[in-house]
């Protein structure tokens, strides 16, 4: 099984996440899902440079400035206006613009995205998609 773990001072990293963030998008490949909209529910995990990991730059913590950390308000600002943008086909696609957004901050080292559509079918609580995005990965 894969590591999951994100926060890890040995890589000086910080996990910074958004969690079950729902809103109501047009999405779907079927016809009827053009102009209806249906709840989706994201989270975003992110792996962030931590400027406190290292005993050489441990006086950054005491600075308690927002201009030095990845502000989770924006992370969900740019969700809210990604997915109300348009219609999207595909929840792979959804996903892809907001791991594509979260990375455009230098200090985002990973991405993970899940969004769930939470009305798709009617015997289960929710279908979807995660994944997972690497600054300089291919």
């Amino acid at each position: 099984m894969t590591d999951r773990r994100i926060a890890d001072a040995s890589r000086g990293m910080r996990h910074v996440f958004v969690r079950d963030l729902v809103l109501q998008a047009v999405i779907g490949a079927h016809a009827h899902e053009g102009h209806v909209r249906q709840p989706v529910r994201i989270n975003v995990d992110l792996g962030v440079d931590d400027d406190g990991a290292s005993p050489r730059s441990r006086a950054a913590v005491g600075r308690d400035e927002l201009s030095r950390v990845v502000d989770y308000g924006k992370i969900a600002a740019a969700v809210r206006e990604i997915v109300a943008e348009r219609h999207v086909r595909l929840v792979e696609t959804l996903a892809e613009r907001i791991a594509e957004a979260a990375l455009a901050d230098p200090r985002v080292r990973l991405v993970r995205v899940r969004v769930e559509k939470l009305a798709a079918l009617a015997d289960a609580g929710s279908v979807g998609v995660e994944i997972e995005r690497r600054r300089g990965a291919g």
